[in-house]
């Protein structure tokens, strides 16, 4: 979760599926998990870090795929390149807390209550 100056975060939305969501993806062969966000960043997002990503939480994504789990982490301090559309990411761009898309994904949304209203962490991706 990417959160600029004036608390608005970063949302991506995919050519694969219809709706918003937090940038992110798989983890490669070799890779850790902050690895694999700050890679994900920067290919969905034209993001690059700053600083230290913050570890959120790890969640159960066991509904939509057995045994998977969503690490989450928070980024405050970045620099944001040229975006370019493509197949994958149809668009990235910052929203207003307070104005997040209605077709926001509800794993996405449930983070960014978390961790903007200081709402307990659920154990599960999807509310």
């Amino acid at each position: 979760m990417v959160l600029d100056e004036q608390n608005r975060v970063l949302l991506v939305r995919p050519g694969y599926v219809a709706g918003w969501t937090l940038p992110g993806g798989g983890v490669d062969r070799g890779e850790t998990l902050s690895q694999a966000a700050l890679r994900e960043l920067r290919e969905e997002a034209a993001v690059e870090a700053l600083e230290p990503l913050q570890f959120h939480g790890m969640f159960s994504n066991d509904a939509d795929f057995p045994g998977d789990h969503v690490a989450c982490y928070v980024l405050r301090k970045f620099r944001q390149g040229n975006f370019v559309p493509n197949v994958e990411i149809r668009e990235a761009r910052f929203f207003n807390p307070d104005a997040l898309p209605g077709d926001l994904k509800a794993g996405s949304r449930a983070r960014i209550y978390e961790v903007l209203h200081g709402l307990p962490i659920s154990e599960y991706w999807k509310p």
